[in-house]
């Protein structure tokens, strides 16, 4: 399941794609496997980046994908790329976890061509302000959400630094009922209406029944637990020569332990 909607990426073959934030590599192992593209899937957690090795593994072993992975461990605020080394970069469900968040919309700025696609998603308000009200431990895990954005107040920090916005939407309506359902029973995962839910999800994306798509994508304008902005960083932003790398190339820095898929 993706938030991103690959086809508002424009991407070209030979392409370099940084999935920031990668988490387990749904992003990352979904455009290995349908692009002719290279891309980076970089995130803070070892333990996340090595399931991710893992699942991306049958898909390679069986070279069953058009393009190449890498993973790797690393900072947001202080990634081991060039100014200008990536086409596109994806930033899916992480920067309501960032206290310094702007600090890694300078770095993703930092690192995208003239040009580039950035695409960010984050939890919707209104989905996501119901979790907080039914639950206090929702947002009090470690590691878990510190904020909820509005979809102005992100966009606009995104077009401070100069980008361009083109396109938004929400995603994934569906789940929203059952984060408001594992809200209101929290820490009672195994309470029936909400093991139910679950493998409804899990039948869902699984089958991925007509009846289901339609409903679902006639709910995500309001009820979209995530929502996604897509920025283009204008070639206009940049004068003289850029600094340009073959990111295949960069060397594990203290920041980043790469793991090869």
């Amino acid at each position: 399941m993706i938030t991103v909607n690959p086809e508002l990426l424009n991407l070209k073959a030979g392409q370099k794609v940084l999935d920031l934030g990668c988490g387990e590599g749904r992003h990352a192992i979904h455009l290995m496997i349908t692009d002719p593209v290279d891309v980076y899937g970089f995130d803070l957690s070892l333990s996340d980046v090595r399931t991710a090795k893992d699942k991306a593994a049958p898909f390679t072993e069986a070279s069953d994908c058009r393009g190449r992975l890498l993973l790797g461990v690393g900072n947001g605020l202080q990634l081991p790329f060039a100014d200008d080394a990536f086409d596109v970069v994806i930033c899916s469900e992480v920067l309501e976890h960032i206290h310094d968040y702007q600090g890694v919309l300078k770095e993703i700025d930092r690192i995208l061509k003239p040009g580039g696609i950035f695409a960010a998603t984050v939890p919707a308000f209104f989905p996501e302000w119901v979790c907080w009200k039914l639950s206090e431990a929702y947002h009090q895990v470690e590691g878990g959400h510190i904020r909820i954005f509005r979809e102005k107040q992100l966009r606009s920090r995104i077009e401070t630094l100069g980008h361009r916005y083109f396109a938004r939407h929400k995603a994934h309506a569906l789940h929203s009922p059952y984060w408001w359902l594992k809200c209101l029973l929290w820490g009672r995962d195994d309470a029936g209406v909400v093991r139910a839910y679950h493998r409804f999800l899990v039948w869902d994306l699984m089958q991925k029944p007509r009846l289901t798509r339609v409903v679902e994508k006639l709910l995500n304008p309001l009820l979209g637990k995530s929502i996604a902005l897509y920025f283009v960083k204008p070639e206009a932003l940049v004068s003289g020569a850029s600094s340009r790398v073959d990111v295949s190339m960069v060397s594990p820095s203290e920041t980043a332990r790469e793991v090869a898929a």
